[in-house]
């Protein structure tokens, strides 16, 4: 990532550009800054015990769930989970920490045997295989491929965590030397879940078996999918030598992450659930699953466009829409793609009237959503990560939104972006503009 002159001048005229730069010199010295933090790795904490989290979909989550079932505190601020920010949660782990619980991303090929290289882990837990990179690794088995280079890194002491109910991840196990341990619902795992119900919106209740023993567990994350969380933190803590009664108080008390299946209550007395992170074909379905089993008066939905569908487009819309017409009361489409998602929905039986276009005029659409919300009401806000439908929510929880810019790359999100109150020059102050990007 290169800058001229006039470039770097420009970005840094705004907060989000001057970290955008940093970002940028990173990316440029990224094969230095590894190298330096592989040695730091073997030279300084060849000790520590080192917990990565891969996958595709849940690794933030379980991240956190790993850190709690260790007993460490979570951090305050989100990290970022690629390059630099891999680098600096190995190099910031506290000195004398035996852990340290680190997630790595990656968005191409060839990039997950560098990480791997640069933080030898101990134990290697693999969330999932989906999607997400369709575009970048364009097939399911090339990903699974990507991804494993964290397994196949582990020493032969080492554990690796897998996914058993994913047949892409527990393919995995034959990557390595490595103990393989298994979680999830089905029965073959080593670490499982069965009975589990939504309590909304506390959280999720489920009976947990593992080591021949059952245990009724409540945790306040939302669903499934953060169940899945759960095992794989008691499964890592576990092989640590952690005891069930040890590890079970720190990941009941784990909330949500923010943008993650995250229930916010509004003061109007409905439930905001932001789930805008990501938008892949799975975690839409997922919410959806979820929005199914909520008791709700209205079921309102907002949701953007798909992050890398995989094969023809147009059906995978209609199919979404259809989908909504089944579980929502009010859908409102954001982007490029309501005709697709208007025909699938109206095929399902949902009502025209019962559609809004919001196209990139997402705050017009939220506003008038706004006036109408009554106790009772359940809002899904669900959107690619670019098209940031957290300002959405954000409007919907009361705070000022003026920005309007209509596809987003900035580096962090909007609940901490110092132009979400103060729009960018040029704009207007109603966030209305269609024009500007970032």
């Amino acid at each position: 990532m290169k800058y001229t002159l006039a470039e770097a001048a420009s970005l840094f005229k705004t907060p989000v550009g001057r970290i955008q730069f940093i970002r940028g010199v990173i990316y440029t010295f990224w094969p230095v800054l590894s190298y330096l933090t592989g040695l730091y790795r073997r030279m300084i904490v060849p000790q520590m015990r080192v917990i990565t989290v891969v996958g595709s979909f849940g690794k933030t989550t379980t991240m956190r769930a790993i850190t709690s079932a260790l007993g460490y505190p979570l951090p305050d601020m989100p990290n970022s989970n690629s390059y630099g920010g891999v680098a600096h949660k190995l190099l910031s782990t506290r000195s004398g920490s035996r852990h340290s619980v680190i997630e790595a991303g990656i968005d191409g090929p060839g990039q997950m045997a560098r990480y791997a290289w640069m933080l030898r882990p101990d134990i290697a837990v693999v969330t999932s295989i989906g999607s997400e990179h369709n575009r970048s690794l364009k097939a399911l088995e090339v990903t699974r491929e990507e991804k494993s280079e964290m397994v196949k890194a582990l020493p032969q002491s080492g554990a690796a965590v897998l996914n058993g109910d994913d047949p892409n991840v527990l393919w995995m196990a034959q990557r390595t030397n490595a103990r393989v341990i298994t979680f999830g619902m089905a029965e073959a795992n080593d670490v499982r879940a069965s009975g589990i119900l939504l309590d909304w919106p506390r959280g999720t209740r489920f009976k947990l078996h593992v080591n021949g023993k059952n245990h009724d567990v409540f945790v306040r994350l939302i669903g499934r999918n953060g169940v899945y969380s759960i095992l794989a933190a008691v499964a890592v803590a576990m092989s640590e030598g952690f005891s069930i009664e040890s590890i079970l108080p720190g990941i009941q008390k784990i909330s949500p992450a923010r943008a993650r299946l995250e229930p916010v209550h509004l003061e109007s007395g409905a439930i905001l659930l932001r789930d805008e992170f990501k938008s892949t074909l799975e975690t839409i379905d997922s919410a959806l699953d979820i929005l199914d089993e909520i008791p709700a008066r209205r079921k309102i939905v907002f949701l953007g466009e798909i992050s890398e569908p995989v094969g023809s487009t147009g059906p995978i819309y209609r199919r979404i829409g259809e989908r909504i017409a089944r579980t929502a009361s009010i859908a409102v489409f954001v982007g490029r793609n309501f005709q697709r998602y208007a025909a699938g929905a109206s095929r399902g039986g949902f009502p025209r009237n019962c559609m809004i276009n919001a196209h990139h005029d997402l705050l017009s659409a939220a506003e008038r959503i706004k006036d109408e919300l009554k106790p009772g009401d359940v809002v899904l806000v669900k959107g690619r990560t670019e098209q940031r439908l957290d300002r959405i929510s954000l409007f919907l929880a009361g705070r000022k939104v003026c920005c309007g810019i209509v596809f987003c790359r900035a580096p962090y999100r909007c609940d901490f972006c110092p132009m979400l109150e103060k729009g960018w020059p040029g704009m207007k102050d109603d966030g209305k503009s269609k024009k500007d990007s970032v």
